[in-house]
C-alpha cells in the first residue's frame, strides 16, 4: 500500500487475499492507532465472505483490544454456529501475534413478521450550509483526506463548548459499491468522542468497545453520503459512553451505533 491508498483499494487487497490479510502502511493513522472504522470494516467483511450464501448482516460487536498499527495485518475468522436463518460468526484482527481488534457478527435472513419503523423526524441540516471539513488542518488526523465531511453541529474536540450531541454530513471520496457493509462501518465511526469537546485543549481518547445494529440490509443501501447524528449519553471516571443514529441520504435509518470510549488527562 502506498500513504493515498483509498479505502476502496484497502478493502480490494482484502479480497484479493480471500478476507486473510492486508497491508495498511501509511496514511490511515489517528495518533498511535489506525482509524477504528477501517479495522472494525476489515473484521466485517471477512466474516461476511465466508459465508455461502451470503446473508445480510444484523448487527456487529467489537472491542479495541490494542492499537492497531499502520502495518500489515492478518484476519481469523470462525463461524461459531450456523442456523435455519442466522449465523453467528468471530473474526480477530492481528498485527503478529498481538489481537488489535476482536469481533463477533449476526447475520440474518429476512423472517415473515409485523413491521414497527422508525419514529424519528427526519430534518438535518443542509449540506452546502457548512463547508466542508479540511483535512490537514491543524490537528486533524490525514486519514479525514480519504472523506468528504460537513460537520454541522455541535461537539467539535478542544473548543471547551460542553455539547451533548454532534452530527454531520459524510461520504467516502472512492467508489464503495462493492463493499457495502465496509461501506457503512467506516462511515459510522467518523465522529470523535464528543466528550472531547469538555476540553479546552487535546486530551487522549479511544474507543474501548463498539456496537453496530444495521436496521436494513447493506446491500440495498445505494446512497453515498449519510447524516450521522450522535449523543453523549454520560461519561465518569475516564469513561464515556455515546451513541449515535446513521441515515441515508433519503432518511432511512440504517444503523445505530453505540460506543464505550476512554478519555484521559
Amino acid at each position: 500500500m502506498t500513504d493515498t491508498a483509498s479505502f476502496q483499494h484497502i478493502m480490494d487487497a482484502l479480497a484479493a487475499n480471500n478476507g486473510q490479510s492486508v497491508d495498511v502502511t501509511a496514511g490511515w493513522a489517528q495518533g498511535r492507532a489506525l482509524y477504528g472504522g477501517l479495522v472494525a470494516a476489515l473484521a466485517a467483511e471477512p466474516m461476511a465472505m465466508q459465508l455461502n450464501p451470503r446473508r445480510p448482516i444484523r448487527s456487529l460487536l467489537g472491542n479495541f483490544v490494542a492499537p492497531a498499527p499502520e502495518s500489515e495485518l492478518t484476519i481469523k475468522t470462525d463461524i461459531l454456529r450456523e442456523g435455519r436463518a442466522v449465523v453467528q460468526t468471530r473474526a480477530d484482527v492481528l498485527a503478529g501475534d498481538q489481537v488489535c481488534f476482536t469481533a463477533t457478527a449476526a447475520f440474518g435472513d429476512d423472517r415473515p413478521a409485523i413491521s414497527v419503523p422508525a419514529d424519528l423526524v427526519f430534518d438535518p441540516p443542509a449540506r452546502d450550509s457548512v463547508p466542508p471539513m479540511q483535512s490537514g488542518t491543524r490537528l486533524l488526523p490525514g486519514f479525514l483526506s480519504n472523506f468528504d465531511t460537513h460537520w454541522t453541529g455541535g461537539g467539535i474536540p478542544m473548543t471547551n463548548s460542553k455539547d451533548r450531541t454532534t452530527n454531520m454530513w459524510v461520504r467516502h471520496k472512492s467508489d464503495m459499491s462493492a463493499y457495502p457493509i465496509a461501506k457503512i462501518v467506516g462511515i459510522a465511526d467518523m465522529p470523535p468522542p464528543i466528550m472531547l469537546c469538555h476540553y479546552d485543549r487535546l486530551v487522549r481518547a479511544s474507543s474501548m468497545s463498539w456496537s453496530l445494529e444495521f436496521l436494513v440490509p447493506p446491500e440495498t443501501v445505494t446512497t453515498d453520503w449519510f447524516f450521522l447524528d450522535f449523543t453523549l449519553e454520560a461519561a465518569a471516571n475516564g469513561y464515556s459512553q455515546q451513541s449515535g443514529k446513521i441515515f441515508a441520504e433519503d432518511g432511512t435509518l440504517v444503523a445505530l451505533s453505540r460506543q464505550c470510549m476512554v478519555y484521559f488527562e
